[in-house]
């Protein structure tokens, strides 16, 4: 049967697509259809990222001082994002999200934060730590293991605790928005990642920013991973990916034809699921390309002959 490869890399974001809708992650991350239109809030959310990022860099590691460091974060968010178009009637415009880094730091100033990036072995600092783990796995083709990879903000020492820090922009907060973190896999599997290189984490720091026309707002949480939930994740985890593997060496990938199609504002591919013959569809609204997770780029991708 010809078919797509199957990963020899899985993350938290292809395993969240294939729990919420194996098509959905067939589509995605097996066929590598993606909109030819980017998301505004995965494109202002990454240039978000990258400025937070160029500011504690220069901060922390190269000793400027905290106006130069919030200045060298502007200019990487803005080199980010670039020429893109903001729809309308969305507020993560290039200046809005500028507004909004400018806010976080006037939240928790450089030199004022409690949260701190730790100083790893060999001196390293904690800023956007990345881990490759095999899992205990192997691959339906290779027969090598399938690795686990992910990649966190910070690991901070805060309060006398090791803590993972990861920021997340949102149109809104609420009294929900902190409880939302408890169970979250993507926190779990970064605790196990850094624990595989020897870094024991008690859990998550996650900072959220709301970005609004008018206003920002910010909230934080502290979720804790214990050594039981990390080893119940890790078994869900094997679980889940020999799913996967069945549903790729059966060719057929399940429908989850219920909550999942409009959970977030509505999935990408609820046109094509709406469609008997969808080809024409995907060719006409998406396009081929394939996510690498741990280089974190983006490259055109075809159906190997």
């Amino acid at each position: 049967m010809s078919r797509p490869p199957f990963p020899a890399v899985l993350d938290s974001t292809t395993m969240a697509a294939f729990k919420s809708c194996p098509q959905k992650a067939y589509l995605e991350f097996i066929q590598h259809w993606k909109a030819r239109e980017p998301s505004v809030h995965l494109h202002a959310g990454a240039a978000f990222a990258s400025g937070l990022e160029a500011a504690r860099v220069a901060f922390y590691i190269e000793g400027a001082t905290p106006d130069d460091s919030v200045a060298r974060g502007l200019s990487a968010l803005l080199t980010h994002y670039g020429d893109f178009e903001c729809p309308a009637d969305s507020a993560k415009s290039a200046q809005r999200m500028a507004g909004a880094l400018e806010y976080y730091f006037s939240m928790y100033p450089l030199g004022i934060d409690k949260a701190i990036p730790m100083t790893l072995p060999g001196g390293k600092r904690g800023i956007e730590f990345s881990f490759l783990e095999p899992l205990d796995l192997t691959h339906p083709v290779s027969g090598d293991p399938i690795l686990y990879s992910g990649r966190m903000d910070m690991m901070v020492d805060y309060e006398g605790m090791s803590l993972g820090e990861d920021d997340k922009t949102a149109s809104q907060l609420g009294a929900s928005w902190p409880r939302q973190w408890d169970l979250r896999s993507q926190f779990t599997g970064y605790v196990w990642g850094a624990a595989r290189a020897g870094i024991k984490l008690d859990g998550f720091l996650v900072r959220g920013v709301s970005i609004l026309k008018s206003k920002y707002d910010t909230l934080q949480a502290i979720t804790y991973r214990p050594q039981w939930q990390q080893e119940r994740w890790y078994e869900q985890l094997i679980r889940d990916a020999k799913r996967m593997i069945q549903c790729w060496e059966a060719g057929y990938w399940d429908f989850n034809l219920d909550h999942a199609c409009a959970e977030y504002g509505g999935c990408p591919f609820r046109s094509v699921c709406q469609m008997q013959r969808p080809e024409p569809l995907l060719r006409q609204q998406f396009e081929q390309r394939r996510w690498d997770p741990v280089a974190r780029t983006e490259t055109p991708w075809e159906m190997p002959v």
